[in-house]
């Protein structure tokens, strides 16, 4: 069996015990400190939807409504940084047509404004698993609000098109070719 050798400590001051302990406490008060700064300019709507004004955009101009279809450049993560979806030119989304998170931040947005969306579940796609995206997942958006336009008036232009025999937009009207 082994013998442990007792090596008398010498006492230690009262006063670097207070100010070790005074130390701490100004570390823990700054890294508080530093954590809540990096919240800043990060708001919370009524249901929960998080966002960030990166760029506000032309604030004087209207915003889009249910009614409306925006253009908009995108890019979703999830939480990890894991890129689940990126436009790769400016997409129309019918404005009541998206999770409804995503509705919810698009109508804050003025034309020209850049947010970042952080979606909670329940208001993306709850507790489904959608392709990439895991069921209980918080969605990250990086949007930028191109124009929008009544969807009314996206469906009078695409009837003018097909009159005049353009193809209209990809996807929205025209009949597939069958190629």
């Amino acid at each position: 069996m082994s013998t442990v050798t007792a090596v008398p400590l010498q006492p230690v001051k009262r006063a670097y015990v207070v100010w070790l302990v005074v130390g701490l406490m100004l570390a823990l008060v700054a890294g508080v400190a530093l954590a809540r700064a990096g919240d800043t300019g990060i708001l919370t709507t009524p249901s929960g939807l998080r966002y960030k004004v990166v760029k506000p955009g032309d604030v004087k101009g209207a915003r889009p409504t249910d009614a409306d279809v925006a253009l908009v450049n995108y890019e979703g993560k999830l939480l990890d940084g894991t890129t689940f979806d990126k436009s790769q030119q400016p997409t129309p989304f019918p404005v009541a047509g998206v999770v409804p998170g995503f509705s919810e931040g698009l109508k804050l947005m003025h034309k020209g404004a850049k947010y970042r969306f952080w979606i909670k579940p329940e208001l993306g796609y709850g507790d489904r698993a959608t392709g990439p995206i895991p069921p209980g997942s918080t969605l990250v958006f990086d949007v930028e609000l191109q124009d929008f336009i009544p969807e009314a008036t996206l469906r009078q232009l695409q009837m003018q098109q097909q009159m005049m025999g353009g193809a209209g937009m990809p996807g929205a009207g025209a009949p597939p070719t069958g190629r």
